[in-house]
């Protein structure tokens, strides 16, 4: 149902766990495969998708380029675009799928930002930080589920964007964008894979 796209660059440590919260997806029936679009890692990251049951692309090109590429190899008719380090709530599986079986032909979805700390995490935390992210574009450590054909006819990534990720967040439309209400937690500095072979 779900191809979980992950770009990869030296992201051995994070890879785990990311790979592990999505254990619950893979054991659900959700997560059909996960693909490493990877821009030519020298430590062990194809190691560890290995273990893990993951397709290794390694991909000339840029970031963009590496993601489309990537998405045009997905056997799922749902993409789950996800960067190395963030792991999703317990919940999230659940709400994937309702999200998928009622989602309109244009819209798809982003996790909340999940808190790192028992002071976010406090009730008046989570109510600020819902209300700030009304205001602004999802960001791509909160994830992004779409589905194949939407994200083709959009023409998916851009080769030539400085951020594509962002960019193609931008291009779905914030209006059109579902903010699940699991959270998505960046486990360590944000790693945004823009190396360019």
């Amino acid at each position: 149902m779900l191809t979980v796209i992950i770009p990869t660059h030296e992201s051995e440590r994070l890879l785990v766990r990311t790979l592990g919260s999505l254990v619950s997806g893979a054991t659900a029936g959700l997560v059909r495969e996960v693909i490493l679009a990877d821009a030519g890692s020298r430590d062990e990251t194809e190691g560890v998708g290995d273990v893990a049951g993951c397709k290794f692309m390694a991909l000339a090109g840029s970031p963009g380029a590496r993601l489309k590429a990537a998405a045009a190899a997905a056997r799922s008719d749902w993409l789950f675009f996800l960067l190395p380090g963030i792991v999703l709530d317990t919940g999230w599986v659940g709400e994937a799928l309702r999200f998928m079986e009622m989602a309109e032909p244009s819209q798809a979805a982003v996790f909340r930002r999940a808190a790192r700390s028992a002071a976010q995490s406090s009730t008046f935390g989570e109510i600020g930080a819902l209300i700030r992210a009304g205001f602004h574009y999802p960001k791509p450590e909160q994830g992004l589920i779409v589905s194949k054909r939407h994200y083709e006819s959009i023409g998916g990534h851009s080769a030539e964007a400085v951020k594509p990720e962002s960019e193609l967040l931008r291009r779905l439309g914030r209006s059109r964008i579902v903010r699940l209400r699991s959270g998505a937690t960046m486990t360590a500095p944000l790693q945004i894979v823009d190396k360019v072979k």
